[in-house]
């Protein structure tokens, strides 16, 4: 399948934009738009952003301030099918989906290749039932009754006694185990595949799993192994007794003191700069994914959830999230991973990470979201605004330290730290 977006009308008629695999395409007047507009004056700099992952086609409005219109209605966000026309100003574009054997005419209209009925199994009772799958999906499929049993009590895996829950959500658990073999603790994360989200759900999780099996460092939570039982996929690491880097500061008052705070960042980049070096970027960084242990000033730091890591040294590899819910946590986002999360390059963590160490030096993130934080303003604000002085919150943390911080949060890529050990050196010296 591939989505094209053909401009009818405007200064860039004829032109075409085509689609075959997972990508963003921002439209504005801003210089760093896929479709760049400098001279429609009704269209803002960062007007609407589209994600497109074939056949699927999501458009979000950036809050803008004239507004993005479909079929000549106002949409904040909408799904997006083939024959649809998205309208600002003089630019009229149209969005055609077609497989690769048919390339849709511009007089025809033809529909988006919507779901189809499928015989599928439970890969726990083997009961047989019909559900719905995106044309090319292979859905991985568990009953509604094996799915509640499962989610009341969680099967054991083989060779681990279950001793607690640690967490639990709508597609698994994790779980405090001890290994029969050797009396150690370990944590146990399941992932109940669910029909109606299993492509995208399991193939992060088999993400994090090839990830965390290639990535050996101190600071780096440690794979055990991994496998499949009773239609459970699950993940064994290591345990982290102690609790992640948000909820200590959260037990601080919001905040952590500026050494504790320097200590985790530190040990967080010697992280990060080992999977740099074998060539994995995280995508991820905040604070509830470092794992803490240890008390002040001894503190031992971890990265976990690998689940949105990409290997950068890999081109054209397709993005593993869908429309309306982009990799990562948009706060702590630089703007290239809106733009263009396909192609991300270790700088991107060296914004994330900063992005985290400032929140847990002030504790609240460097930009000003505006009124209600929504996603549309908080996208507006990574690309638009500015960082706000770290020292403005907290005047009492040396000059250095915050010059350190802010850089690694520029906008452009080539004006931050260029690698994690050139932050790491910088902030060892800052204090």
């Amino acid at each position: 399948m591939r989505v094209t977006l053909r401009i009818l009308a405007g200064p860039y008629s004829g032109r075409e934009f085509i689609f075959d695999q997972h990508d963003t395409f921002l439209i504005g007047r801003s210089n760093d738009a896929h479709l760049y507009l400098p001279d429609d004056r009704f269209f803002s700099r960062h007007h609407c952003l589209l994600e497109i992952a074939p056949p699927q086609c999501f458009l979000r409005d950036l809050g803008s301030t004239n507004g993005t219109f479909v079929n000549d209605q106002k949409v904040s966000e909408v799904f997006l099918r083939s024959g649809d026309r998205i309208q600002g100003g003089q630019t009229v574009l149209e969005v055609q989906v077609a497989s690769d054997s048919v390339v849709a005419n511009i007089s025809e209209t033809p529909t988006l290749a919507g779901p189809v009925m499928v015989t599928v199994e439970c890969t726990n009772c083997g009961r047989r039932d019909r559900a719905e799958a995106a044309p090319g999906e292979t859905l991985t499929f568990i009953c509604e009754d094996c799915r509640e049993e499962l989610k009341r009590r969680p099967q054991p895996v083989p060779g681990y006694e279950m001793i607690k829950m640690l967490g639990r959500g709508g597609m698994g658990c994790v779980m405090l185990a001890r290994d029969e073999a050797d009396s150690r603790n370990v944590a146990i994360k399941t992932l109940l595949p669910e029909v109606a989200v299993a492509d995208q759900s399991l193939r992060r999780f088999m993400r994090e799993i090839e990830v965390a099996a290639s990535l050996d460092h101190q600071n780096i939570v440690r794979f055990i192994k991994s496998g499949t039982h009773n239609g459970a996929v699950y993940l064994v690491t290591e345990y982290v007794e102690g609790s992640d880097a948000a909820k200590l500061a959260d037990s601080q008052g919001g905040r952590l003191p500026f050494r504790d705070a320097i200590q985790i960042i530190s040990q967080s980049l010697d992280a990060l700069a080992y999977a740099h070096s074998r060539g994995y970027i995280h995508r991820d960084i905040k604070e509830s994914n470092i794992l803490i242990s240890g008390e002040s000033p001894n503190l031992t730091a971890k990265l976990t959830d690998f689940g949105l890591a990409k290997s950068f040294t890999q081109t054209g590899m397709s993005g593993i999230t869908m429309a309306g819910d982009m990799a990562g946590t948009f706060a702590y986002m630089p703007p290239e991973q809106i733009r263009d999360f396909r192609n991300l390059k270790p700088t991107a963590d060296i914004y994330a990470i900063g992005m985290t160490a400032y929140s847990l030096l002030a504790g609240d993130i460097a930009l000003d979201l505006g009124p209600g934080g929504d996603i549309a303003g908080t996208v507006r604000a990574i690309f638009e605004g500015k960082i706000i002085p770290l020292r403005s919150r907290v005047p009492d943390i040396p000059e250095r330290l915050a010059e350190v911080i802010e850089r690694a949060l520029a906008k452009d890529p080539a004006d931050r730290w260029q690698t994690a050990a050139a932050m790491r050196r910088a902030l060892a010296h800052s204090i």
